[in-house]
């Protein structure tokens, strides 16, 4: 009956409504244009009331997650309105078996690629990944690995989501991964500097010489690390100039890490004039280094204040201690305060900083007219 039913198809311009009435084409093709204009407009609704009500069931939870998940399939679930009307519109269209084949399979594939999309963008929050496994199972990852973590997984979300689509059109994906074997080598030989940046990366990532906010230094650049992905590294400096440096080449360079500094270290030798009595000199040494000891800001292990040597012009008192911040900005502060109480002490003790200076002295008397 069905194949008598196509022959007729063929041959006529009306298709059967029921046994006894027969409607045109244009008029089946303009109901299936209303089923998908009916769904399109309705989709809004449709998903407004749905995630309305997933929304206040996350709301409740006591973690964030549910709610980054229902934000990363919100656009792929209103997407699917519309590839669910354009479906069901030419589902009803009396189409060949073939072609009603095909669409399933559009239709299927369209399906696993708005559910990639959602979890592609649920991959994305990484931040709020790492956040939450700290709360709940007590796992701390470094924020160095996040961002590629977070590119691997999309990678294999879209290397998956390629499989089960090819599954779907029938394609032996058996051949296609011994094919990649077979041009494995000649891939590797072709790219062996993406290669080495690769696994530069993979060196920065399990040794960690750094983390993402760190202020770093190398012989190639000095700044905050922003990125590290499967090539480079985005190190911004304190000009805010963004540099991008190959994994290859940052792993192989020694890498000063001064955000893990325990203290900030200060040095300096002060000098004071040689008119400076030995009992003021040894006033000032004491009280500076009791200054140093009772300073909030200074690390109170590491304090050495001594008369170190005979200047050319001065007094040399040396002085070596360490900061508790190694914040920058705070650094200067403690550092500026420490300063500003060695000159009241040293005024107070009425000694005098010496500056380079040079003394001429004349054999012979100089005469004047």
């Amino acid at each position: 009956m069905k194949e008598l039913l196509d022959a007729f198809l063929l041959n006529y311009d009306y298709i059967p409504f029921s046994s006894h009435t027969l409607i045109p084409w244009s008029i089946r093709i303009g109901i299936a244009l209303g089923i998908f204009l009916l769904v399109f407009f309705l989709r809004k609704f449709f998903a407004r009331k749905i995630l309305a009500l997933l929304h206040k069931f996350t709301s409740e939870t006591k973690t964030e997650i549910d709610n980054y998940l229902l934000s990363a399939f919100e656009k792929p679930f209103r997407l699917f309105f519309i590839v669910l009307g354009i479906y069901l519109a030419l589902m009803y269209l009396p189409l060949s078996l073939e072609t009603n084949i095909l669409l399933s399979k559009i239709f299927r594939s369209a399906l696993v690629v708005l559910v990639s999309l959602g979890f592609y963008n649920l991959a994305g929050n990484y931040v709020v990944f790492a956040d939450e496994m700290v709360g709940l199972i007590k796992l701390k990852i470094d924020k160095i690995l996040l961002p590629f973590l977070s590119k691997v997984i999309r990678f294999i979300i879209i290397v998956l989501a390629l499989s089960v689509i090819l599954q779907e059109w029938d394609y032996d994906i058996n051949g296609f991964i011994a094919g990649l074997g077979l041009g494995g080598l000649a891939f590797a030989l072709a790219a062996q500097q993406t290669l080495a940046n690769l696994f530069g990366g993979v060196v920065i990532i399990t040794d960690k010489p750094f983390s993402i906010g760190d202020w770093i230094l190398t012989p190639s650049v000095e700044g905050t690390v922003e990125d590290i992905n499967f090539r480079s590294t985005k190190v911004r400096t304190f000009a805010q100039a963004v540099v991008t440096i190959p994994n290859a080449t940052l792993a192989n360079e020694p890498v000063t890490n001064w955000t893990r500094m325990g203290k900030r270290r200060i040095t300096f030798n002060l000098g004071v004039t040689y008119s400076t009595s030995k009992e003021k000199l040894e006033i000032c040494v004491e009280e500076i280094k009791n200054m140093l000891q009772q300073h909030p800001g200074i690390h109170p292990e590491t304090i050495f204040v001594n008369f170190d040597s005979f200047g050319a012009s001065s007094l040399d008192i040396f002085l070596y201690f360490f900061t508790n911040t190694t914040n920058w900005g705070e650094f200067l502060q403690v550092k500026e305060d420490v300063n500003l109480k060695i000159i009241s002490i040293l005024e107070k003790e009425g000694v005098s900083m010496a500056f380079p200076s040079t003394s001429v002295y004349f054999e012979n008397e100089l005469k004047t007219n």
